[in-house]
C-alpha cells in the first residue's frame, strides 16, 4: 500500500486565459502535518478545493488515498474530514447534538463522547452553539470534522481570530490528531503557527511552489540570513569588521553580523573579543524563521495579495 495520502503532479487550473495554478507538484506522506502556506490570491483555496473534490482541474494528475478527487466516491468521502474557513452551524442545536446530527451521515463515526473530549469541550457538551465563544465555536467545526473517523483532515485556517490562548489549545488538539495516526493538511497565516506543528511546508506563489520541505531545511537553504548579534561594546569596531571580513552593523544598541557560516562567524568574534577583552553582552546567533524564510520568498506578495487566484 502506497505510504502516501496525497500526491500531485503537475497540477493546472486555468480560467479562461488566466492562469492560477501552474504545475504544482507536491506530496503528503500518511501521517504527517502538512503546512500549505502562501499570500492571498496565491491559488490556495483553488488548489485546496481540487483536492477536496469540489473543484476540477484543468490538467494534471491528483490522487487523495488513492482517489482522483475529480470522480469521488461516497466512500472516499466518508474517509475525509474538512475544516473550512467559515462554517454555519445550526445556533440552536446544542454541541452533542450538532455532533450526533452529522454523525449519521457517516459509516463508520466515532462516540460523540470521544470527539467532545478530543476538542475540549466536555464543560459545553450540553450548550448551544450560538451561545459558545468563537474559539468554541471552532472547536465544534473540528468536532463535525472528525465524527466520521477520517484517515485525512483539511484545516484550512482554523485558529484565525484566536486569542493567543486559544490558538496555543488548538495547537495541543492539532497535535492530538497527530497522535492518532491521522494526516492532516493545514492552511495558515500564522508562520508560527506552522513552524510548530507542521512536518513540512509548502509555499505557494503565484500558482507555483517556490520551496517545499521541513522548516528545519528552508531554514538551511537560507543560511546567508543568520545573525549574529550582541551589545554594542565600547571597543571599535573596526578591526572586528577586518577580522570578520564581513561588516557589522551598528543596530540601535546591538551590533548585528549577517553570516552563512555562524560557527566560523561566531570563532573569529570570540578570538577578538578575548584579545581585546571586550564582554559579549547579549550574545545571540538567529537562524530565519519561517515567517522571514515566508516573506523573503513572496515578497510584496505577502502584503498586498498578488491578484492570481480567484478565491
Amino acid at each position: 500500500m502506497s505510504t502516501l495520502a496525497i500526491e500531485v503532479h503537475d497540477l493546472r487550473m486555468r480560467y479562461g486565459g488566466f492562469e492560477a495554478v501552474r504545475g504544482v507538484d507536491l506530496d503528503v506522506a500518511k501521517g504527517e502535518v502538512f503546512g500549505f502556506l502562501g499570500p492571498n490570491g496565491a491559488g490556495k483555496t483553488t488548489t485546496i478545493e481540487i483536492l477536496e473534490g469540489y473543484r476540477r482541474r484543468t490538467s494534471g494528475t491528483v490522487s487523495v488515498l488513492g482517489v482522483d478527487p475529480a470522480s469521488p466516491t461516497r466512500a472516499w468521502r466518508d474517509r475525509i474530514g474538512l475544516v473550512l474557513q467559515a462554517c454555519e452551524l445550526d445556533p440552536r442545536l446544542t454541541v452533542a447534538e450538532t455532533l450526533s446530527l452529522f454523525s449519521v451521515f457517516y459509516s463508520r463515526a466515532r462516540p460523540v463522547d470521544d470527539i467532545v473530549d478530543l476538542v475540549g469541550l466536555r464543560d459545553k457538551v450540553d450548550e448551544r452553539v450560538g451561545r459558545l465563544s468563537g474559539g468554541q465555536r471552532r472547536r465544534v467545526d473540528v468536532g463535525v470534522a472528525l465524527i466520521g473517523d477520517p484517515e485525512l483532515v483539511f484545516l484550512d485556517e482554523p485558529t484565525t481570530g484566536f486569542d493567543p490562548a486559544a490558538r496555543r489549545e488548538a495547537w495541543a488538539m492539532i497535535e492530538g490528531l497527530k497522535a492518532l495516526g491521522k494526516t492532516v493538511f493545514l492552511t495558515t497565516h500564522y508562520m508560527d503557527e506552522a513552524q510548530h506543528l507542521a512536518d513540512r511546508v509548502a509555499i505557494l506563489r503565484a500558482g507555483r511552489i517556490v520551496a517545499l520541505g521541513r522548516p528545519d531545511e528552508l531554514a538551511d537553504v537560507n543560511a546567508a540570513d543568520t545573525v549574529v548579534t550582541f551589545r554594542r561594546p565600547a571597543a571599535d569596531l573596526a578591526g572586528l569588521r577586518a577580522r570578520l571580513g564581513a561588516p557589522a552593523e551598528v543596530v540601535g544598541d546591538d551590533v548585528a553580523i549577517r553570516t552563512d557560516d555562524a560557527q566560523a562567524t561566531l570563532g573569529r568574534l570570540l578570538r577578538w573579543a578575548d584579545e581585546h577583552d571586550v564582554r559579549l553582552e547579549r550574545l545571540e546567533v538567529r537562524r530565519p524563521d519561517l515567517e522571514e524564510i515566508f516573506l523573503g520568498l513572496v515578497g510584496d506578495a505577502a502584503r498586498d495579495g498578488d491578484g492570481t487566484d480567484r478565491e
